[in-house]
């Protein structure tokens, strides 16, 4: 029980008691001037009766006030789950969106790689030809400077008289 209701149910208690104790004093009838005239009534009943209609207005105040209360954490509960709903479906979104972007730039990635080793493949078939007609130039150059060597030496031999002896 909390502190407060705890106190309430305390004074209620010690209000009872004495007026239990002191009954004969609440019933006895006293002259009350009313702004407008004058009766003859019990006072002690008159306040305890007024007492009684203040702790049921308290009480009816309470149970409005938590209520009140109630019903606005309940609104405030709907709207946060509402909230928490439309944040994860934005980060689902988001995640979708990051996948697709990342699948994209994947794909993109592959084409380039693709359209990379097309490219190099093209220059090294050009550079292997381009190789090739060199080798072949050189081999024909080689093969045309060997044949003047060999000419030259046969007709050095020719020319020369052999061997003295």
């Amino acid at each position: 029980m909390k502190l407060r209701t705890l106190f309430v149910l305390i004074v209620m208690a010690a209000i009872s008691v004495f007026a239990a104790l002191n009954w004969s004093a609440f019933t006895a009838p006293t002259t009350i001037s009313l702004v407008f005239g004058v009766v003859q009534a019990p006072l002690g009943l008159i306040m305890l009766g007024l007492t009684a209609f203040l702790t049921v207005l308290f009480i009816i105040f309470a149970v409005f006030v938590q209520t009140s209360a109630f019903v606005e954490v309940h609104r405030h509960e709907r709207d946060l789950q509402a909230m928490r709903e439309l944040a994860e479906h934005a980060e689902g979104s988001r995640f979708t969106k990051l996948h697709e972007f990342l699948e994209k730039e994947t794909q993109r990635l592959a084409d380039m790689d693709k359209e990379s080793k097309t490219e190099v493949l093209v220059r090294l078939d050009k550079l292997e030809g381009v190789l090739n007609s060199a080798i072949d130039q050189s081999g024909n150059s080689l093969a045309a400077y060997i044949g003047e060597l060999d000419d030259k030496l046969e007709k050095g031999a020719r020319q020369s008289p052999g061997p003295s002896s």
